[in-house]
């Protein structure tokens, strides 16, 4: 079981457990599958007096396959493992509706259109709004293991590779068409993302983002000189 990431509750009074998993895997050139759960426990002895074991409520899955950079949906797979009514199932189907949809600003509008209220299950729908902006930071990870790969590929060619790592050192006119893409759909999405903020004008001047705050501890605890994020050679 993975270990709680809350506060010890020893002293409070459990009645209901919610938790979400989401993992996300590159399963293509150009497509991610993410694998999400969402699953709901009632302690030992709520619901049934004396009994001794936690009780299961909710269990759904879906899986999505998604292409990127487009974040287009191309399959869907949706199971209800528990559920509390034998026709809670027969909703499964409508999830195929979204299929061609993309994993983008507006998805969370679109899945509420679409299985909001009576026209889907609920906690399958918030599961899935849960799941996609763990999609969108999947794509971080494709474009650093695309711009390794094609590192490797001009390393064993002779050639230099900088100009393939999204992270190099690089001014504003080189900047490779992925990145400029990357950072463009990140514009408005949080405090730090404003498009007038200091963030994204420094981007825009063509300054180098540092390493995130956890790589660069982690850099420091390795002995690693963080100036060497990003850098090739």
């Amino acid at each position: 079981m993975i270990p709680s990431l809350l506060p010890p509750d020893d002293e409070l009074e459990l009645i209901h457990t919610r938790s979400y998993q989401t993992r996300v895997y590159l399963t293509g050139d150009d497509e991610v599958t993410v694998r999400g759960v969402v699953s709901d426990v009632k302690p030992p002895g709520l619901y049934l007096e004396g009994d001794p074991e936690e009780l299961e409520i909710h269990q759904m899955h879906v899986e999505l396959r998604v292409e990127v950079p487009s974040l287009e949906i191309t399959a869907v797979q949706v199971g209800l493992l528990n559920h509390p009514h034998e026709s809670c199932r027969a909703i499964e189907p409508a999830y195929d509706q979204l299929v061609g949809l993309s994993i983008a600003r507006g998805f969370t509008k679109k899945v509420r259109e679409l299985f909001g209220g009576p026209r889907g299950c609920t906690h399958t729908t918030a599961l899935l709004q849960a799941m996609a902006p763990a999609v969108v930071q999947s794509t971080w990870s494709v474009m650093v293991k695309k711009a390794r790969a094609a590192e490797a590929g001009a390393q064993a060619r002779g050639e230099a590779a900088g100009d393939a790592d999204p992270f190099a050192e690089v001014g504003p006119e080189s900047v490779t068409a992925e990145r400029r893409a990357k950072f463009a759909s990140n514009i408005n999405t949080c405090h730090i993302w404003a498009e007038d903020g200091e963030h994204v004008t420094g981007l825009k001047n063509g300054a180098v983002p540092e390493a995130p705050l956890q790589i660069r501890r982690r850099m420091k605890e390795l002995g690693i000189d963080s100036s060497s994020w990003g850098r090739s050679g």
